[in-house]
């Protein structure tokens, strides 16, 4: 295993949520490591692998709550780097997978603080996987695209050719989603897409919260939250879907408990590390 040296980040994927899905490169790191921050969609079977001595700093993101602003996590990294310690920033999933890995890795880059990427897990397989539903098969579909369901602005993504992407792609799996669902399924029909192709929301995939509800893609929506779906969510669009029937394999285990470790925030505005970064 590769050293986690003092000063160095390493922007880490946790997977979609069953801690077992961490990569051994992702265990190293928790277990050298001198700071974890971690995302809202971080489980908190990963977190207690962490070094005993870690520091924990929540920097999670949910919608429609109070959230640390992305430059101070940003600076946050590279202070605790230039404080000479070692960095882990554990996000859910895969950083590069509608993350924001790429945007902390070039800020790194800039500060002139070296950094390793190890991926993870995207939700976008290994969710759906936990949801018995496969990404692939071999007599469904020869694609697969990945669609961000909103933009920065929280609305639905500009420049989506809705057109080309309802009538070209098997299947497609939507990430942060569930918000502006109904918008989603209407534009993929009126872009020419089946309204009675095979669809489903999985909720919390692969964690003890896991929900799936599957529908035709034009009732998706009103099952969906007639069924109370919350977020964290992902979307398939498909006919791998119909593979649920038989792949349904997975049985969540009871929630780990949180870990014993101090928990502190970056949105505290005493944190002496955003000062030092701001």
């Amino acid at each position: 295993m590769p050293t986690f040296d003092r000063g160095w980040v390493w922007l880490v994927g946790a997977g979609p949520g069953d801690p077992g899905l961490l990569t051994l490169l992702a265990a190293h790191a928790l277990g050298h490591a001198d700071v974890v921050v971690y995302d809202a969609l971080v489980d908190q079977g990963a977190l207690a692998l962490a070094n005993p001595d870690a520091e924990l700093v929540y920097a999670g993101k949910r919608g429609g709550k109070p959230s640390p602003r992305q430059p101070d996590i940003t600076n946050s990294l590279i202070a605790l780097a230039l404080e000479g310690k070692k960095v882990l920033r554990l996000k859910g999933g895969d950083p590069f997978v509608f993350g924001r890995g790429a945007e902390e890795a070039r800020a790194l880059s800039q500060a002139g603080i070296p950094f390793r990427v190890v991926p993870g897990v995207t939700a976008g397989v290994g969710g759906l996987a936990y949801a018995g539903i496969p990404a692939t098969t071999r007599d469904t579909n020869a694609a697969v695209t990945f669609v961000t369901g909103h933009a920065s602005t929280g609305e639905v993504p500009d420049g989506i050719r809705w057109p080309e992407l309802a009538k070209g792609s098997p299947v497609i799996v939507f990430y942060m989603a569930l918000k502006h669902l109904p918008t989603i399924v209407e534009r993929l029909i009126d872009g020419g897409r089946d309204p009675a192709d095979s669809a489903a929301v999985v909720a919390s995939a692969a964690t003890p919260e896991q929900r799936v509800v599957t529908a035709p893609l034009k009732d998706l929506a009103d099952a969906a939250a007639r069924e109370g779906i919350a977020p964290p969510a992902i979307v398939v669009v498909g006919r791998t879907v119909d593979f649920r029937e038989h792949l349904d394999w997975w049985t969540p285990a009871p929630a780990a408990a949180p870990p014993s470790t101090a928990v502190r925030t970056v949105l505290d505005a005493e944190d002496k590390t955003v000062a030092r970064a701001g």
